[in-house]
């Protein structure tokens, strides 16, 4: 995987050096963001090489910010990694066959704000991408992925587990009115597509964000956004005053 802008790329050399196989600077560019992030490879560890702008164009090609990474692509984690955290306050957005690679950055940069991990498919998802990388904007080094075989009989698995599970549908109940403590997992669809039916059936509950325009829904990083603060503000600020 190629990484080409300079956030995503220090990201990745904080959190996993050993994987990267090199950075490629721009041998004419010495300003104050490329030399930090030459100083961060060196002290990590990262090989660093050089080249003109046309070497890196090749690699990375026209948005490459000056810099470009060549690392192994990030792995998916096993279904039991869904499981772990301290029980009571464990929070998992699952996405129903998410396959834009936008909208899953997007989601996993949602999911790094409000503590949470994702848990994708092994179909009909999105794989994990240098676009997802940098939609992300560095995010998906720091917020675990999950990937699973059947999606319903994991979120009936959940519910074994102690999960709340709250599938995001215009079906369902306003949000604001729903308790979304403990243990929950927020199961969101794709656009267009919305949940599918049978796991919409294995939600505990269908949940709804207030619309008051002329347009129906929210894009999917919005409304798990939307959805996943409601959740933060129930768990961590029900009790304080305005």
């Amino acid at each position: 995987m190629i990484l080409s802008r300079l956030h995503p790329i220090a990201e990745a050399v904080r959190s996993r050096p050993r994987k990267i196989e090199f950075v490629l600077f721009d041998s004419n560019r010495r300003d104050r963001r490329i030399n930090d992030l030459k100083a961060l490879c060196r002290q990590e560890g990262v090989p660093i090489r050089y080249g003109d702008h046309r070497a890196l164009e090749r690699l990375a090609g026209g948005d490459h910010q000056g810099a470009a990474a060549r690392l192994a692509a990030r792995g998916y984690l096993p279904e039991e990694e869904a499981l772990t955290g301290p029980r009571g306050s464990r929070l998992l957005i699952v996405l129903d066959e998410v396959s834009d690679p936008h909208n899953l950055g997007a989601v996993i940069r949602v999911a790094d704000g409000a503590g949470a991990r994702v848990v994708l498919p092994e179909r009909g998802s999105a794989p994990l991408s240098e676009t997802v990388e940098r939609t992300s904007a560095g995010a998906l080094e720091r917020v675990p992925v999950v990937r699973v075989g059947n999606l319903r009989r994991f979120l009936d698995r959940l519910k074994g587990q102690g999960f709340r599970v709250v599938g995001l549908d215009p079906s369902g109940e306003v949000v604001y009115g729903l308790d979304l403590t403990g243990d929950l997992a927020l199961v969101v669809g794709a656009e267009g597509k919305g949940l599918r039916r049978l796991v919409r059936e294995g939600c505990d509950l269908l949940a709804r964000l207030p619309m008051k325009g002329a347009v129906a829904s929210l894009n999917v990083s919005t409304a798990t956004a939307a959805a996943a603060w409601e959740a933060i503000r129930q768990r961590d600020f029900s009790s304080e005053k305005p």
